[in-house]
């Protein structure tokens, strides 16, 4: 089924009656002028109310545009939330699972649209459903920062997604943001969109997928995965659109594979991240770029030896992927690191080709970012690109990546080690209170009843927080003893949020991706997005894939708003 075209819900038997087809026990009949009404009860409770919206009045460019916007609950079981959560208060318990639909009025009609569909997510952090099209915002579609401008410039019906994530109290008490159901949720969203496609305006043949850091991330998960079964008994559970059956017996009549995915450096493949990052790191921390962890600096800790230990794993981990490099060899983490600075060599060579003024060795780089106390300018000497030929026509004739990485970690401090999953291990307490913090994304792991679940090997074996139900002191296993046992959830987990997983599999992953990784962020590890690169540029089913690391970038999006847009128009226009 998953390469057919669902558009079946545009037939109605009755008023109150969806069609629903390709299987199940709700299957259309072979011969197309039979059709059977759909007995779903959840995918009838979620039939789209195009009368309930609310008017929002903007401007674009200067123009008076006047939106329709709908609140949407995606699912017919949402998990409800605690309205006090420990870093926000809700005003609705289902924001977790809702969406809001902003359509300009000339484009209510319009089935052909895109759907611009933006995760949230920073961190990887529970997203409840917010947007900024208010009424009385203007917003400007030709600069590189506006992309809620851009897209409704470009006539797409823009779709801000709530998903449930790490950190967040359901109602009952559990954790109900446990991986995967953030990338389910998200599907949810889109099956929501196909099961009433021609009940709501735009294509759900035309979805764009876009977020940014966790939002990256997830996006990445989400638009590998498309139609993947793994995620059926997942999607059942909270009542999302076209589940028949239930648990290992659920199949679905509704796709959610998406036409393109737009990631901004995206924190992908948890289950490997922090390998990756001591990989890429380990040989450049000091006590000058790496924060200490329980008031012990960092060359006096644990750090040391478990940065050098973790990303002793990295290599051969690399290698069980079976990638193959740009000229058909085995893909090896070495390699990675010589593409990576391929890519840092073009796009320092399409900067100067721009006009942009590039330091020569000696020279200084400036750099700025933004954060929670305001823009930090950071000013460092370039001991590591050395240029040959004039200012307009030079090229790159080398560079050392040793000291590049030296600078990006000299730009903004560089994680502690355990970056990723590093509760109860490698010092990390508070030095006051010597309670283990909980910081990185060791809580989007484990059962709901727990707090959180170490999830890599490193951490699992080196956990030393007794009583938590993680690691070896608790368990009596080993990691990969633990993730042997049939009975745990933790390797599915790590798996569902993982888009390597899915890449070159008979999952439909998108045809069209747009990833970005800025050339100074230290937020993930380089080797990783350059590997995502590959799994994605290897995948049969992907069509066109641009990745870059922009010019002195940090960790953000929507930068390159113009460059973007005019890319998934160009796909766009070439599909239509």
């Amino acid at each position: 089924m998953n390469k057919l075209t669902f558009k079946h819900h545009a037939l109605a038997l009755a008023a109150a009656s969806l069609l629903v087809g390709c299987g199940g026990k709700d299957a259309i009949a072979e011969e197309p002028a039979v059709v059977v009404a759909a007995t779903d009860a959840e995918d009838l409770a979620l039939k789209f109310d195009a009368t309930k919206y609310t008017t929002v009045n903007i401007t674009v460019d200067g123009l008076a545009v006047k939106l329709r916007q709908y609140r949407i609950v995606y699912v017919a079981k949402p998990i409800k939330a605690l309205l006090t959560q420990s870093n926000s208060t809700l005003t609705d318990a289902n924001a977790y699972q809702t969406m809001i639909v902003s359509v300009p009025e000339d484009k209510v009609g319009d089935q052909k649209a895109a759907l611009y569909f933006l995760v949230n997510n920073s961190g990887w952090m529970a997203s409840a459903v917010s947007t900024t099209i208010t009424e009385g915002k203007a917003f400007v579609s030709t600069t590189d920062t506006d992309n809620v401008g851009a897209a409704l410039k470009a006539g797409y019906v823009f779709i801000n997604v709530g998903t449930r994530s790490r950190g967040i109290v359901a109602e009952d008490g559990r954790w109900m943001g446990k991986a995967p159901a953030p990338v389910v949720d998200a599907k949810a969203a889109i099956r929501y969109l196909r099961l009433n496609d021609t009940l709501m305006p735009g294509s759900a043949e035309r979805i764009v997928v876009t977020g940014t850091s966790g939002g990256g991330g997830l996006t990445a998960a989400v638009s590998a995965s498309g139609n993947s079964a793994d995620f059926l008994p997942f999607l059942d559970e909270i009542g999302a659109a076209g589940i028949t059956g239930s648990g290992a017996a659920a199949t679905s009549t509704i796709k959610d594979d998406v036409f393109a995915a737009v990631a901004y450096c995206p924190i992908n493949n948890l289950g490997n991240a922090d390998i990756g990052y001591e990989f890429e790191y380990s040989a450049v921390r000091s006590d000058k770029n790496t924060g200490a962890l329980g008031g012990v600096v960092y060359s006096a800790g644990q750090q040391p030896a478990a940065s050098t230990a973790i990303a002793a794993k990295f290599a051969a981990y690399v290698s069980s992927l079976n990638l193959k490099a740009d000229d058909g060899s085995a893909l090896t983490a070495q390699g990675l690191r010589d593409a990576t600075q391929a890519f840092v060599k073009q796009e320092i060579e399409r900067q100067i080709a721009k006009g942009t003024t590039v330091p020569a060795i000696g020279g200084n780089f400036v750099t700025t970012r933004g954060g929670p106390g305001g823009t930090t300018t950071t000013t460092l000497v370039n001991d590591w690109l050395t240029l040959s030929g004039s200012s307009t026509t030079a090229t790159v004739a080398g560079i050392d990546y040793a000291k590049f990485v030296n600078y990006v970690a000299a730009n903004q401090a560089l994680k502690t080690a355990v970056a990723f999953d590093p509760v109860g291990v490698t010092g990390n307490k508070n030095a006051t209170t010597g309670i283990w913090n909980i910081s990185g994304e060791t809580n989007l792991f484990g059962p709901a009843d727990m707090r959180y679940a170490n999830y890599s090997e490193w951490s699992w074996n080196n956990n030393a927080a007794l009583g938590d139900g993680s690691g070896t002191d608790d368990t009596g296993l080993s990691f990969a003893q633990y993730m042997a046992l049939s009975s745990t959830t933790l390797g599915k987990q790590i798996k569902l949020i993982n888009p390597l997983a899915y890449l070159n599999t008979a999952a439909d992953s998108a045809p069209y991706w747009y990833v970005r990784h800025g050339m100074v962020d230290r937020d993930t590890a380089f080797a990783m997005q350059t590997l995502l690169y590959y799994a994605i540029k290897s995948d049969a089913s992907v069509k066109d894939l641009s990745f870059k690391l922009p010019y002195l970038v940090g960790h953000s999006g929507n930068y390159d708003v113009q460059e973007a847009f005019a890319w998934i128009k160009a796909k766009l226009d070439a599909n239509p």
